[in-house]
């Protein structure tokens, strides 16, 4: 099957690897005119889910081709947007990252509301578990969840054989976390070992501070943050977890401390599965003798809540081409597309029942009953809000979250301005 790519980072057009499915003029996908239908999205090659759903699509209409307009992922939410805004008919389908960036489109009039076709197809909203909901703004939809990656932790099993502490469990407390943390922290240079990584993203600090359903990070109160600064601040002094500053200067990459067997805990999302598996295959993972168990939780939260990721699909507001880009949308969305998504070793966004078994059949995902049951996520909460002001807001706690992580401001001077930051974005 052909497939052409486009590659806008520097306003260049490329030739590659792609996907031709017509989608001219007004021409839908369910008829016999050749469709060119231009999907945005960031790394092709590192999205194992991307050309099988193309592939699957084209099957079932062989009149439609499609464009592949690769974005990156480091600028795809800036990108998106310049290339939306003027009215450019250049894309059809829109990939949604993250939520600061669907707001952004909503604001800017530049994709779909959906609201009526969710209508039209009789889409039930429940299997998403809450996730099309959240994306409702002023009570509209303009976006379909297609990925969930949700929080779980990753762990070195030799690193707790070694240090002799019991593996952690699916109903580990954040107490208990810090608690082995600290038990498997040891050696010095080349051979130093620490219990934990909190990689430098704010929200491996601020996450749990959601988890109870209480608080948003968009409250624009963020006294609630307090005691899981002290206690970040904490673990990176008693040397349980690798400082903030080194992280950040030297540009490490969470991957790369996890691999090399020097991480014992790794708070991270369902997204890592399918590379932790590639990579040890591959021989790139020292890390050979994994696990995984459920995001843990605060003191008084029931155990499985976590936080959640969402990447959703949209069209251009301004494609000639909308009947097919929605018929493609409404596939991918669907169950079959979960069940493509899924045999990819990725998280769908529609969660049908043998999702997580399909995952857990993998080659390569652990066989421990412990891994098995952490693909089933309790009650999760979106990382960032869906919020008009999404995108400001989180510039102001990325400033600030890097301040208090670097020692440059107290927690309570820090906690502050997040507070007046926010407060006083218009």
């Amino acid at each position: 099957m052909e497939f052409k790519t486009t590659r806008r980072a520097f306003a260049l057009a490329t030739a590659g690897l792609g996907i031709a499915m017509g989608m001219g003029g007004t021409a839908s996908a369910a008829g016999d005119a050749p469709v060119t239908l231009k999907w945005a999205l960031w790394d092709l090659d590192k999205g194992a889910y991307f050309k099988p759903l193309m592939e699957a699509y084209k099957q079932k209409h062989p009149n439609v081709t499609f464009e592949v307009v690769d974005l990156g992922s480091q600028d795809y939410t800036q990108m998106i947007s310049t290339q939306l805004t003027g009215g450019s008919k250049d894309i059809d389908v829109v990939t949604i990252k993250d939520v600061p960036g669907y707001a952004n489109l909503v604001r800017a009039g530049n994709i779909t509301d959906l609201s009526g076709f969710i209508k039209d197809q009789k889409i039930e909203t429940a299997p998403y578990g809450g996730l099309i909901e959240e994306l409702t703004i002023d009570g509209k939809i303009y976006a379909l969840p297609f990925r969930s990656d949700f929080w779980v932790v990753y762990y070195n099993k030799d690193i707790f054989d070694k240090a002799g502490v019991p593996y952690p469990t699916n109903d580990m407390s954040w107490a208990q976390f810090d608690e082995i943390a600290g038990k498997l922290k040891g050696g010095m240079g080349a051979n130093r070992t620490y219990g934990a990584l909190l990689h430098t993203w704010r929200s491996t600090v601020q996450l749990p501070g959601i988890q109870d359903g209480k608080h948003t990070l968009v409250d624009g109160n963020y006294e609630f943050l307090k005691p899981w600064y002290e206690r970040a601040l904490a673990l990176q002094k008693s040397g349980a977890i690798p400082s903030y500053a080194s992280l950040k200067t030297s540009n490490t990459h969470y991957s790369a401390l996890f691999f090399n067997g020097t991480i014992g805990m790794l708070p991270m999302g369902t997204w890592f599965v399918g590379t932790q598996i590639a990579k040890v295959k591959s021989g790139e993972s020292k890390s050979v003798n994994w696990g995984i168990v459920k995001f843990p939780h605060p003191d008084g939260v029931a155990a499985g809540a976590t936080a959640a990721q969402i990447a959703g699909l949209s069209v251009n507001a301004n494609s000639g081409h909308k009947e097919a880009a929605l018929d493609f949308i409404h596939f991918v969305t669907g169950p079959e597309g979960a069940a493509i998504i899924a045999s990819t070793g990725t998280f769908p966004a529609l969660r049908t029942d043998d999702v997580a078994e399909k995952i857990a059949a993998l080659p390569g995902f652990p066989q421990d009953q412990n891994s098995k049951d952490a693909l089933q996520a309790g009650k999760a909460y979106l990382e960032m809000a869906v919020n008009p002001n999404a995108a400001k807001i989180e510039v102001v706690l990325n400033r600030v979250h890097d301040a208090l992580m670097t020692d440059n401001i107290s927690i309570d001077d820090g906690i502050k301005d997040m507070n007046d930051g926010v407060k006083a974005i218009k």
